[in-house]
């Protein structure tokens, strides 16, 4: 038979973990090959690129889009496990691609009433950038996920290393540290600008569930331990999100004193862009006509 799409095989791969609670994710392609009676060839089969086989890609978004949408969970890296949520779905199986849809429209904030007009069809090129985004916010769940699974010392030391990859620091030797773990006054990473260390960059980390929001306390709390270090520049990074008060306080800063704050999506972005703890694994070179190439030649 063909080979299943992404969402033809979710239920299997549901069935799978409430049989056998946690899976090794390269466990699953045989179970589900013959669930889906494929043929050795067709496990095998390569996309054109060949840079990977169709049948467990489609295993890996399948997982990914259940992650997401809250079904699984990964207790570790390259590990699944069904959540109360996804066993409570097989009660209702028909239903559990409706949901994840769902779920997935309502984290991009397009969710329309229904009766709205349908959009139209993307052309190729936007269906191609479509595709991108939605690989890139697979990914970037999959980085918070593999961030959370880390200790918060970890988190401390990975956060002063993407600073560092996106330029912090510059050629200064030594120019991050990350500080003792007990009485750190607050304050969990250093970052020199320059070789005297006259202009500092102070770091917050912390490694918080999704569902934990940083409030207005803990970002005050900041602004006092850069009051105490003389600092005038920092940065609040955290693996979830910050409430609005947390925001406010920033905003209403006052004097000299500077305060980014960075929540999780922003810090799954930024290992992405900068490279760090990911790898390219494919590039699309889309090309189109060189009009002042064609225009020079004479016509018939």
């Amino acid at each position: 038979m063909a080979i299943p799409k992404h969402e033809e095989i979710r239920l299997p791969v549901l069935r799978l973990l409430e049989k056998f609670d946690v899976i090794p994710i390269r466990e699953f392609e045989m179970p589900l090959a013959k669930a889906f009676n494929l043929t050795e060839g067709e496990v095998a089969q390569e996309y054109k690129t060949g840079n990977a086989r169709i049948f467990y890609d489609r295993i890996t978004w399948a997982l990914s889009y259940m992650n997401m949408a809250g079904l699984v969970q990964r207790p570790k890296r390259g590990l699944y496990q069904i959540s109360d949520l996804g066993r409570e779905k097989l009660n209702s199986p028909d239903t559990i691609n409706e949901y994840i849809a769902i779920h997935l429209q309502n984290r991009k904030h397009e969710q329309r009433a229904i009766g709205d007009p349908v959009e139209e069809t993307l052309t190729p090129k936007e269906e191609l950038l479509q595709s991108s985004e939605e690989i890139k916010s697979a990914l970037y769940e999959e980085i918070l996920s593999i961030i959370l699974s880390k200790s918060p010392r970890t988190f401390e030391q990975l956060v002063v290393d993407l600073l560092q990859k996106m330029g912090y620091g510059g050629e200064v030797k030594d120019a991050a540290e990350v500080t003792q773990y007990s009485n750190d006054k607050g304050i969990d990473g250093i970052i020199k600008e320059d070789v005297l260390g006259l202009g500092r960059i102070h770091i917050q980390a912390k490694r918080y569930a999704r569902e934990n929001s940083v409030g207005s306390r803990e970002v005050q709390e900041f602004i006092g331990a850069l009051a105490v270090a003389q600092s005038s520049k920092g940065v609040f990074i955290t693996t979830s999100a910050y409430t609005k008060g947390a925001r406010e306080a920033v905003a209403n800063l006052s004097g000299s004193t500077k305060l980014v704050l960075i929540d999780g999506i922003q810090l799954a972005q930024y290992f992405y862009e900068y490279n760090l703890g990911v790898q390219t694994v494919e590039t699309i070179e889309l090309k189109k006509l060189d009009g002042d190439f064609w225009d020079a030649l004479t016509d018939e």
